[in-house]
């Protein structure tokens, strides 16, 4: 629930926004979730819909939120409380565990020493004694190191090259 204070020294814009990113931030709006229109807001608590907007475009520019033109505002994913990204990334890991044969006091270890970030936390390869893998066949460089190289200067790349020069006289 939103509470606009009036008697308040915090201008209003940025109560409601402060409120809408807390909301957002701690999980209680979910990702994707729709807020309500400017003037649907405004009307609600009583504030001007320009105060609303601008709370609404503040929280847009921290990347909370996003509006689609003629759809509304939604809470935005990367804006989100990163619980659910949290969620997926510890499912992950403990798939990864599980995989790797690691104890659950040692995978919680690893994660306790990420968080803490006191110490480098030690790679799954280090936990279980493996050696590291050998780079991918063709040499090693990653597959998108192709897009680095310009059209024409890749081997074997038999496409066209545009090529700019003086403009043309008409």
């Amino acid at each position: 629930m939103i509470v606009i204070d009036a008697a308040s020294a915090v201008p209003p814009f940025e109560q409601l926004r402060a409120q809408l990113a807390r909301m957002i931030q701690d999980g209680t709006l979910a990702v994707g979730a729709r807020l309500p229109t400017i003037r649907r807001l405004a009307a609600d608590l009583g504030l001007a819909a320009n105060t609303v907007g601008r709370a609404y475009r503040e929280l847009e520019e921290a990347g909370l939120i996003e509006t689609r033109r003629a759809a509304g505002s939604y809470v935005s994913a990367a804006g989100g409380s990163g619980r659910e990204e949290a969620r997926r990334a510890a499912g992950e890991y403990a798939a990864l565990v599980a995989r790797a044969g690691i104890g659950h006091d040692e995978a919680l270890r690893i994660v306790r020493a990420a968080l803490n970030r006191d110490a480098a936390p030690p790679s799954l390869t280090e936990a279980r004694g493996a050696a590291p893998k050998p780079p991918a066949e063709g040499g090693g460089a990653p597959p998108d190191a192709r897009a680095a190289v310009p059209a024409g200067e890749r081997e074997g790349d038999t496409r066209p090259q545009r090529v700019t020069g003086p403009p043309r006289r008409r």
